[in-house]
């Protein structure tokens, strides 16, 4: 029978069997069309069609259920003019309801009838059918089952063990054995088995049956047409499987005797003539010893057809589409109507997974090939992103051999020459499996991997330890609390996130002339450009002035792509800087170089803007010239596109290192002066003349911009009017762009009248080609977040006109406050900003940006933590363990006051800490750091995993990345779980699903808690209780309340011998042994909170006793540290 010219089907399925079903109807001539659901909009599946149309718009329906939409599904095939529709298998491919809405469109249903799937779609109906046809049935229930009475009363006549299986559905979901052991509780088991299959299949229709200990699970594969005949094609051995899912197949079932085999095969014929079956179907039996026993039918083509086709040469999916179209089984398969096929050879089909799975883009792939060697599979590409939402086949390796043996070896060989980077697969545990000698002998049985520890832990526990340590993450934070240290309170709204609507934009960005023109090129098109532009500082500034820079990637990522599009104008995104990078990692537990690629990912079009501490790079002090370098280059090679380099104490010398290397990466280069005081007032020592020598040193060094930075917002309008025309004056065709803060409420003049003065560029300003409606839509999550987020919320109530007496910069502000509550000292916030500003005069009268500012802020809180008085500071310098950035500050570190550094305050202070000053440039006197040296230490380390952007956190940041590896293996990537699970603890019997970084979602629900032990001495752990993915799980962590139920000691007041705890916080480091001799001011351990890191001395010489502390260890002021005697 000949195709009609208007023949056209359908494929409503996706990945690899839509691929195949298309392949197979081009051999035939046939026209396809193919579907894909919003996520899949990347995947190649539908590009082999002639036709490819999307299911449904972004956020319309999800991932899985566009694939699952009859009525999207039959409009898009009537629209298009679609006469047949395959189902593949999955999916629809057994529903019998779609079967139903397809026949009555009109539309061809290339697979057996609605009663077939009806029939068949019920286990209890298909094992009537067997008895009927008189199949062996596994003894069982032939009706559903409710009561345990039920499963009692089976087991009387019939033994333990049995199984509970669900009536609807496979993949082992709704399963639960029962081996009889008085543990047992039938009643509950039953209710989960009846839960399990409600939530799977839609019917909590369940049924028992006895339980073969080591069955073999061999398939007959089907073919029936229109004109009643049937005829098999031989069988498959599916025994290897994994947690019920298969994952090799061979056929024929060489492991099963030939005349057990026959009349397997003869049951199976006997069964789809029985019910007058048409297509393609699977008919499945359990092999116990020299005994066979039906378990199903399967009215659908199957992942492992592929074998049945190599060994009788033969397609079965255009089979199923001329059955369809009305073609007799003479027609498409003569040779087996009146014959007994005979295999040619034997066939393996090994399935490759992501491993658990994984997820993530595939950065290289290498696909196996060669004589008897077949793949299908789909997005086996570089670039292709594999996601969560999917069933985890990626591919499937097929082979053809002679016998077993050869089939083996190749197999063997064609995974060997198999390789992907991006994702993890389940590659090696095929090989392993392969390899055993029990795969050669065909011993295994259906359990065989579950039971096989071997077997089992090829990479098979990387998803079960990320489960782990994602559940002690939320056992950590139910019973101890956030894991984001500075909240305070609960975030005033938990519901999820509303994204905005934004209207396109037809700008291309200045991100494109940047990378079509390079920095120089740029720049000078942003000064010929006749409108202000702005700079967006939300994603650093703005959540660090009011967010204490809390604000996680995750949520960034939310809003990037809309922000991509509503600030297409602007001139960059201010996303990076010293703070949210030591936050990131400190506090949020994330890589802030992670951050900064998914970002750039999400934000293709809009220049990105970091800020750098001149020689310090991201970190507190100078680093040397070659690794400033490095990390300059990496930043850029990250995405980062414009670098804003500042110095803390505006040395030009340092911002003339930092701008060369950063001009080496090839970054666009912001050369910025940091505006403090009031330029106009004459006693100001930070006059005109000075900001103008600054630019003129700036502009030499070849810089593409300068900008105009006032941190503490005091540069006032008439200033920064005769500041900007100044610098216009002088260099009229070098951009300008001025940052200001709004803490005193005049930042709005200020920047009108640096417009006006001839600025280019504004951050916190808006320009006439910002469309505010995106503007506004984008404000519009911000409002949301700031409620998630509130714990952290300064409250700033508005203007505040004391910053022109404590310039404290408004980035510290609010860190500020959250460092003087942790400390303790949240009652004394006035006392602090009086500190703030003798601190300041007591360093000089600086600049205040960080590291200085932090160097400021340090020392005020030591002030008011020790009451200390700006006259005390002079006169007990020599005596005083000042905090380290300050001792940092002296030593030069920082850089080089213009005006020198306050004497004899520095002298006794270096004197004190036993460092020398350093005179010049700091930087040029560290020693080059061996970055391979570095990278090859951490990798011995922490594993092979550290990257080169994970070696410039450890060289900035050491403490801290040491921490954050830590945390990584206790409680694992946390980066994707949602904000309002890591800022909030779960409730009891609430269910979530959380993504995670390797590997597919899971879904957790917090079922129970240990009550809090009581006791004089209570054990600290305690274990919260758990489902994941509907497997009882459990955590134990430490109740830190219960440890700090017992208190420390306090030192006595006045006691000469006693050091007690400056101040709250936790140990940090530990110099001395107990009971060795130490001397007076010598240094026994140090102490850090917020950043702020404080060495502690010995009051006097003596032994050391009593050092009940350690590293780590959570300490509260004047607690007692360590204790000395004279003997």
């Amino acid at each position: 029978m000949p195709f009609l010219s208007n023949e056209k089907i359908l494929v409503a399925n996706r990945g690899e069997i839509c691929i195949r079903i298309c392949r197979a109807a081009r051999e035939l001539s046939i026209p396809t069309i193919a579907l894909y659901s919003y996520e899949d909009r990347y995947s190649d599946h539908y590009r082999v069609a002639n036709e490819a149309y999307q299911i449904a718009a972004a956020g319309e329906v999800g991932p899985r259920e566009a694939y699952l939409d009859t009525e999207r599904i039959l409009a898009i095939a009537k629209k298009n003019g679609a006469t047949m529709i395959h189902p593949g298998y999955g999916f629809l491919s057994e529903d019998s309801s779609f079967a139903r809405a397809v026949e009555e469109a009109g539309i061809t249903f290339i697979a057996p009838s609605v009663t077939a799937l009806e029939t068949f779609g019920d286990k209890i109906s298909a094992r009537k059918i067997a008895i009927e046809c008189g199949v062996p049935t596994i003894p069982g229930l032939d009706q559903p089952i409710s009561s345990a009475f039920q499963i009692e009363e089976f087991v009387s006549r019939h033994g333990f063990p049995v199984i509970i299986k669900a009536s609807h559905g496979g993949g082992g979901r709704g399963q639960r054995i029962l081996s009889g052991h008085p543990s047992e509780n039938i009643t509950a088991i039953l209710q989960e088995a009846r839960s399990e299959a409600k939530d799977s299949f839609g019917i909590d229709s369940v049924f028992v049956e006895k339980f073969l200990p080591s069955p073999k699970h061999i398939e007959v594969q089907i073919l029936a047409d229109k004109q009643g005949n049937v005829i098999h094609l031989l069988e498959r051995d599916c025994t290897v499987q994994r947690r019920h899912q298969k994952i090799i197949e061979i056929a024929p079932a060489v492991s099963v005797p030939a005349a057990l085999r026959q009349k397997i095969q003869s049951a199976a014929v006997r069964l789809a003539k029985h019910v007058k079956y048409e297509n393609a179907a699977t008919v499945e039996f359990l092999v116990q010893d020299d005994d066979f026993y039906f378990i199903e039918v399967n009215p659908r083509i199957q992942v492992e057809h592929t074998v049945t086709e190599q060994i009788l040469d033969i397609d079965l999916v255009q089979a199923q589409i001329r059955i369809a179209r009305g073609m007799s089984l003479v027609e498409i398969a003569s040779e087996y109507v009146n014959a007994t096929p005979v295999a040619r050879g034997v066939a393996i089909q090994c399935r490759v997974t992501r491993f658990v799975p994984s997820c993530g883009i595939i950065a290289h792939c290498q696909i196996p090939s060669g004589p008897g060697i077949r793949v299908d599979g789909y997005n086996m590409f570089p670039g292709a992103e594999i996601t969560p939402h999917y069933d985890p086949l990626w591919l499937k390796c097929i082979v053809h051999a002679n016998d077993l043996d050869a089939a083996i070896a190749k197999m063997l060989a064609a995974l060997r020459t198999s390789h992907v980077d991006g994702i993890e697969t389940n590659i090696d545990l095929l090989q392993h499996i392969l390899q055993d000698p029990r795969f050669r002998t065909q011993g295994f049985f259906t359990r065989s991997l579950d039971n096989d520890v071997l077997l089992a832990k090829a990479k098979g526990n990387t998803q079960d330890e990320a489960h782990q340590k994602l559940l002690s993450f939320f056992a950590d934070t139910l019973i101890n609390g956030t894991q984001i240290q500075g909240q305070v309170g609960n975030p005033e709204s938990l519901h999820e996130l509303e994204l905005p609507t934004v209207q396109d934009n037809s700008h291309p960005g200045w991100r494109k002339v940047l990378l079509a023109d390079g920095p120089a090129a740029f720049a000078s098109e942003i000064r010929k450009h006749p409108h202000i532009l702005v700079s967006d500082t939300t994603w650093r500034d703005a959540q660090q002035s009011i967010l204490a820079t809390r604000v996680r990637t995750v949520d960034l990522a939310k809003i990037a792509p809309y922000t991509d599009v509503a600030y297409r104008h602007a001139y960059s995104l201010e996303c990076w800087g010293g703070a949210t990078f030591d936050v990131a990692l400190r506090f949020l537990h994330e890589d802030p170089w992670e951050r900064l690629r998914t970002l750039r990912k999400l934000v293709p079009n809009v220049p990105f803007q970091m800020l750098l501490r001149s020689v310090s790079g991201l970190a507190y002090s100078a680093v040397p010239h070659n690794f400033l370098e490095f990390f300059t280059a990496q930043a850029v090679k990250n995405g980062m596109d414009i670098i804003r380099v500042f110095d803390g104490l505006n040395d030009l010398s340092n911002l003339s290192v930092a701008i060369a290397a950063c001009l080496k990466a090839g970054a666009v280069v912001e050369a910025a002066i940091l505006y403090t005081g009031d330029m106009l007032d004459p006693g100001c020592k930070y006059s005109l003349s000075y900001y103008l020598n600054l630019i003129d040193g700036l502009v030499l060094t070849g810089a593409h911009i300068l900008a105009i930075k006032s941190m503490s917002g005091v540069m006032k309008p008439e200033a920064a009017k005769v500041l900007v025309s100044a610098v216009r004056s002088r260099y009229p065709d070098i951009p300008i762009h001025v940052h200001t803060h709004d803490a005193a409420g005049t930042g709005v003049a200020t920047m009108l009248a640096c417009v006006e003065a001839g600025a280019d560029l504004m951050g916190r300003a808006s320009e006439p080609e910002v469309r505010l409606d995106g503007v506004r839509a984008i404000d519009s999550y911000w409002a949301q977040l700031r409620l998630l987020y509130a714990g952290f919320d300064a409250k700033l109530s508005g203007p505040d006109p004391d910053v022109y007496l404590h310039e404290i910069p408004g980035g510290q502000l609010t860190n500020l406050m959250f460092q003087a509550r942790e400390l303790g000292l949240g009652s004394q916030w006035k006392e602090t900003k009086a500190a703030f500003v003798a601190a300041n005069l007591l360093l000089g009268d600086i600049i205040k940006a960080t590291p200085t500012s932090k160097a400021v802020g340090d020392l005020a809180q030591f002030m008011v933590n020790s009451h200390l008085t700006y006259d005390d500071v002079l006169a007990r310098a020599d005596s005083l363990n000042f905090p380290d950035s300050v001792i940092d500050y002296f030593q030069g570190l920082m850089g080089q006051p213009f005006d020198g550094f306050p004497e004899p305050l520095r002298t006794k202070v270096l004197t004190r800490a036993g460092r020398a000053g350093m005179a010049g440039q700091a930087s040029a006197q560290l020693s080059p750091i061996d970055i391979n040296q570095e990278w090859q230490r951490l990798r011995a380390k922490h594993g092979d995993s550290i990257t080169e952007t994970d070696v410039c956190s450890y060289v900035m940041f050491p403490e801290v990345f040491t921490q954050y590896r830590d945390y990584l293996s206790r409680f694992g990537d946390i980066g994707l779980i949602p904000t309002q699970h890591v800022l909030a603890p779960l409730n009891f019997g609430q269910e979530i699903t959380v993504p995670l970084t390797d590997g597919p979602s899971v879904r957790v629900e917090l079922i129970a808690l240990q009550p809090r032990p009581e006791g004089e001495d209570p054990p600290t752990e305690r274990t919260v209780f758990f489902r994941a993915n509907g497997e009882y799980r459990q955590a134990t962590v430490h109740d830190l309340s219960l440890k700090n139920q017992s208190k420390r000691r306090q030192a006595e007041p006045g006691a000469q011998n006693q050091m007690g705890s400056p101040f709250s916080g936790v140990v940090s480091a530990v110099f001395k042994d107990i009971n060795t001799h130490v001397s007076q001011d010598e240094v026994i351990l140090s102490i850090s909170a917020m950043k702020m890191i404080v060495n502690v001395s010995a009051p006097c010489d003596g032994f050391l006793r009593c050092l009940e502390i350690k590293v780590g260890d959570t300490i509260e002021k004047d607690d007692l540290l360590f204790e000395l005697s004279k003997q």
